[in-house]
């Protein structure tokens, strides 16, 4: 199914918001939140650098593992920033629920098997898929072959896992934070209302 411009303006608009909120959880330490069910999807953020800024991007996207190899793809195609961010400078950093690796992306829609991958990173998009109009239990490899003409199928090829700052959970000291002040309203509140009885 094709979008319209305006379906594909409304899912942009969407999937900003729902991008925000994936970067907040996974900063927060809650990437594996949500993640991994049959209806939210396989997701991770790819930490790539803008092409013109030179500054960090972070992008959640819908992901499938095939052999060792993280798989995704650019629903919007060749229009999509992070696309073109990672074709200008393919070293990326993926936060996936179970860690923080570099990488290598590439656009590999020429692949003989694309079909057959493509299928398996849109089955492991839950929601996604269906929003784009996919619904990979009804379509044929030749159908889904056709979307790709649009669709981009870009492998990331990790080179080592990281650790320090500046990753997922770069943001979780908000909970220690967040429950001693919880805590303090509890314990104030309490000896409040003890005082007005008295």
């Amino acid at each position: 199914m094709e979008l319209t411009d305006l379906q594909a303006w409304r899912l942009r608009r969407l999937f900003r918001v729902l991008n925000r909120l994936m970067v907040i959880l996974f900063r927060l330490g809650l990437g594996a939140w949500g993640n991994a069910s049959k209806y939210g999807g396989y997701i991770m953020v790819i930490k790539n650098t803008g092409r013109k800024s030179g500054l960090s991007r972070l992008t959640p996207v819908n992901y499938a593992m095939v052999n060792g190899d993280v798989y995704c793809t650019a629903g919007f195609g060749e229009e999509s920033d992070w696309y073109r961010n990672i074709m200008t400078n393919p070293q990326v950093e993926i936060w996936l629920p179970n860690g923080r690796w570099a990488g290598v992306a590439e656009d590999v829609t020429g692949l003989s098997d694309r079909a057959s991958i493509f299928r398996q990173v849109i089955i492991a998009s839950g929601f996604a898929g269906l929003l784009f109009g996919v619904n990979q239990k009804k379509m044929s490899d030749s159908e889904l072959d056709e979307l790709l003409a649009h669709y981009r199928l870009i492998r990331i090829r990790r080179t080592g896992a990281l650790t320090g700052p500046g990753g997922p959970g770069d943001l979780a000291w908000v909970w220690p934070l967040t429950t001693l002040v919880l805590l303090f309203l509890l314990v104030s509140g309490r000896s409040g209302r003890k005082r007005s009885r008295a």
